[in-house]
């Protein structure tokens, strides 16, 4: 049966028919993964903003209304900055595929399941992102996906 409320057993599915716990054992296994995986989320998260920060700094844009705008050519050269946006398009991919899994694992309506993903990208964000103080408030988002 498929719970529509929190609940507090140690009887769960988890994304898929073959993920069940039964036991005490693998329960915790389980709350065990779904902190790593929340913990590797805001990892890879600190690890894309930072490629991005560094690539725009690689490259920087000419200030508007600059005269080294107007001989900057129209389409810029391939190479490097292909390949790091290649990365940086991968990385968010990867990102955003393990933020909805997570999403939908807390949607099993476990409450050790739910607690054990906050407290992952809690801390996760703790060790990994916590001195992001000059990160870019669009990128900044508390939601795993």
């Amino acid at each position: 049966m498929m719970h529509m409320t929190f609940y507090w057993g140690i009887k769960a599915t988890i994304l898929f028919d073959f993920w069940k716990t039964d036991s005490w054992l693998s329960y915790i296994l389980t709350l065990i993964a779904c902190f790593v995986f929340s913990a590797f989320y805001q990892y890879l998260e600190n690890r894309r903003l930072q490629f991005k920060s560094l690539s725009s700094t690689r490259h920087p844009s000419p200030p508007p209304g600059s005269a080294s705008g107007v001989s900057a050519p129209l389409i810029p050269k391939s190479g490097t900055r292909s390949a790091a946006k290649a990365a940086s398009v991968l990385l968010f991919g990867v990102n955003a595929a393990i933020g909805y899994l997570l999403m939908l694992a807390a949607m099993s309506f476990n409450g050790g399941v739910f607690i054990a993903i906050v407290l992952g990208l809690t801390t996760g964000y703790a060790v990994f992102r916590s001195d992001d103080v000059g990160a870019d408030a669009t990128t900044e988002n508390s939601c795993a996906c």
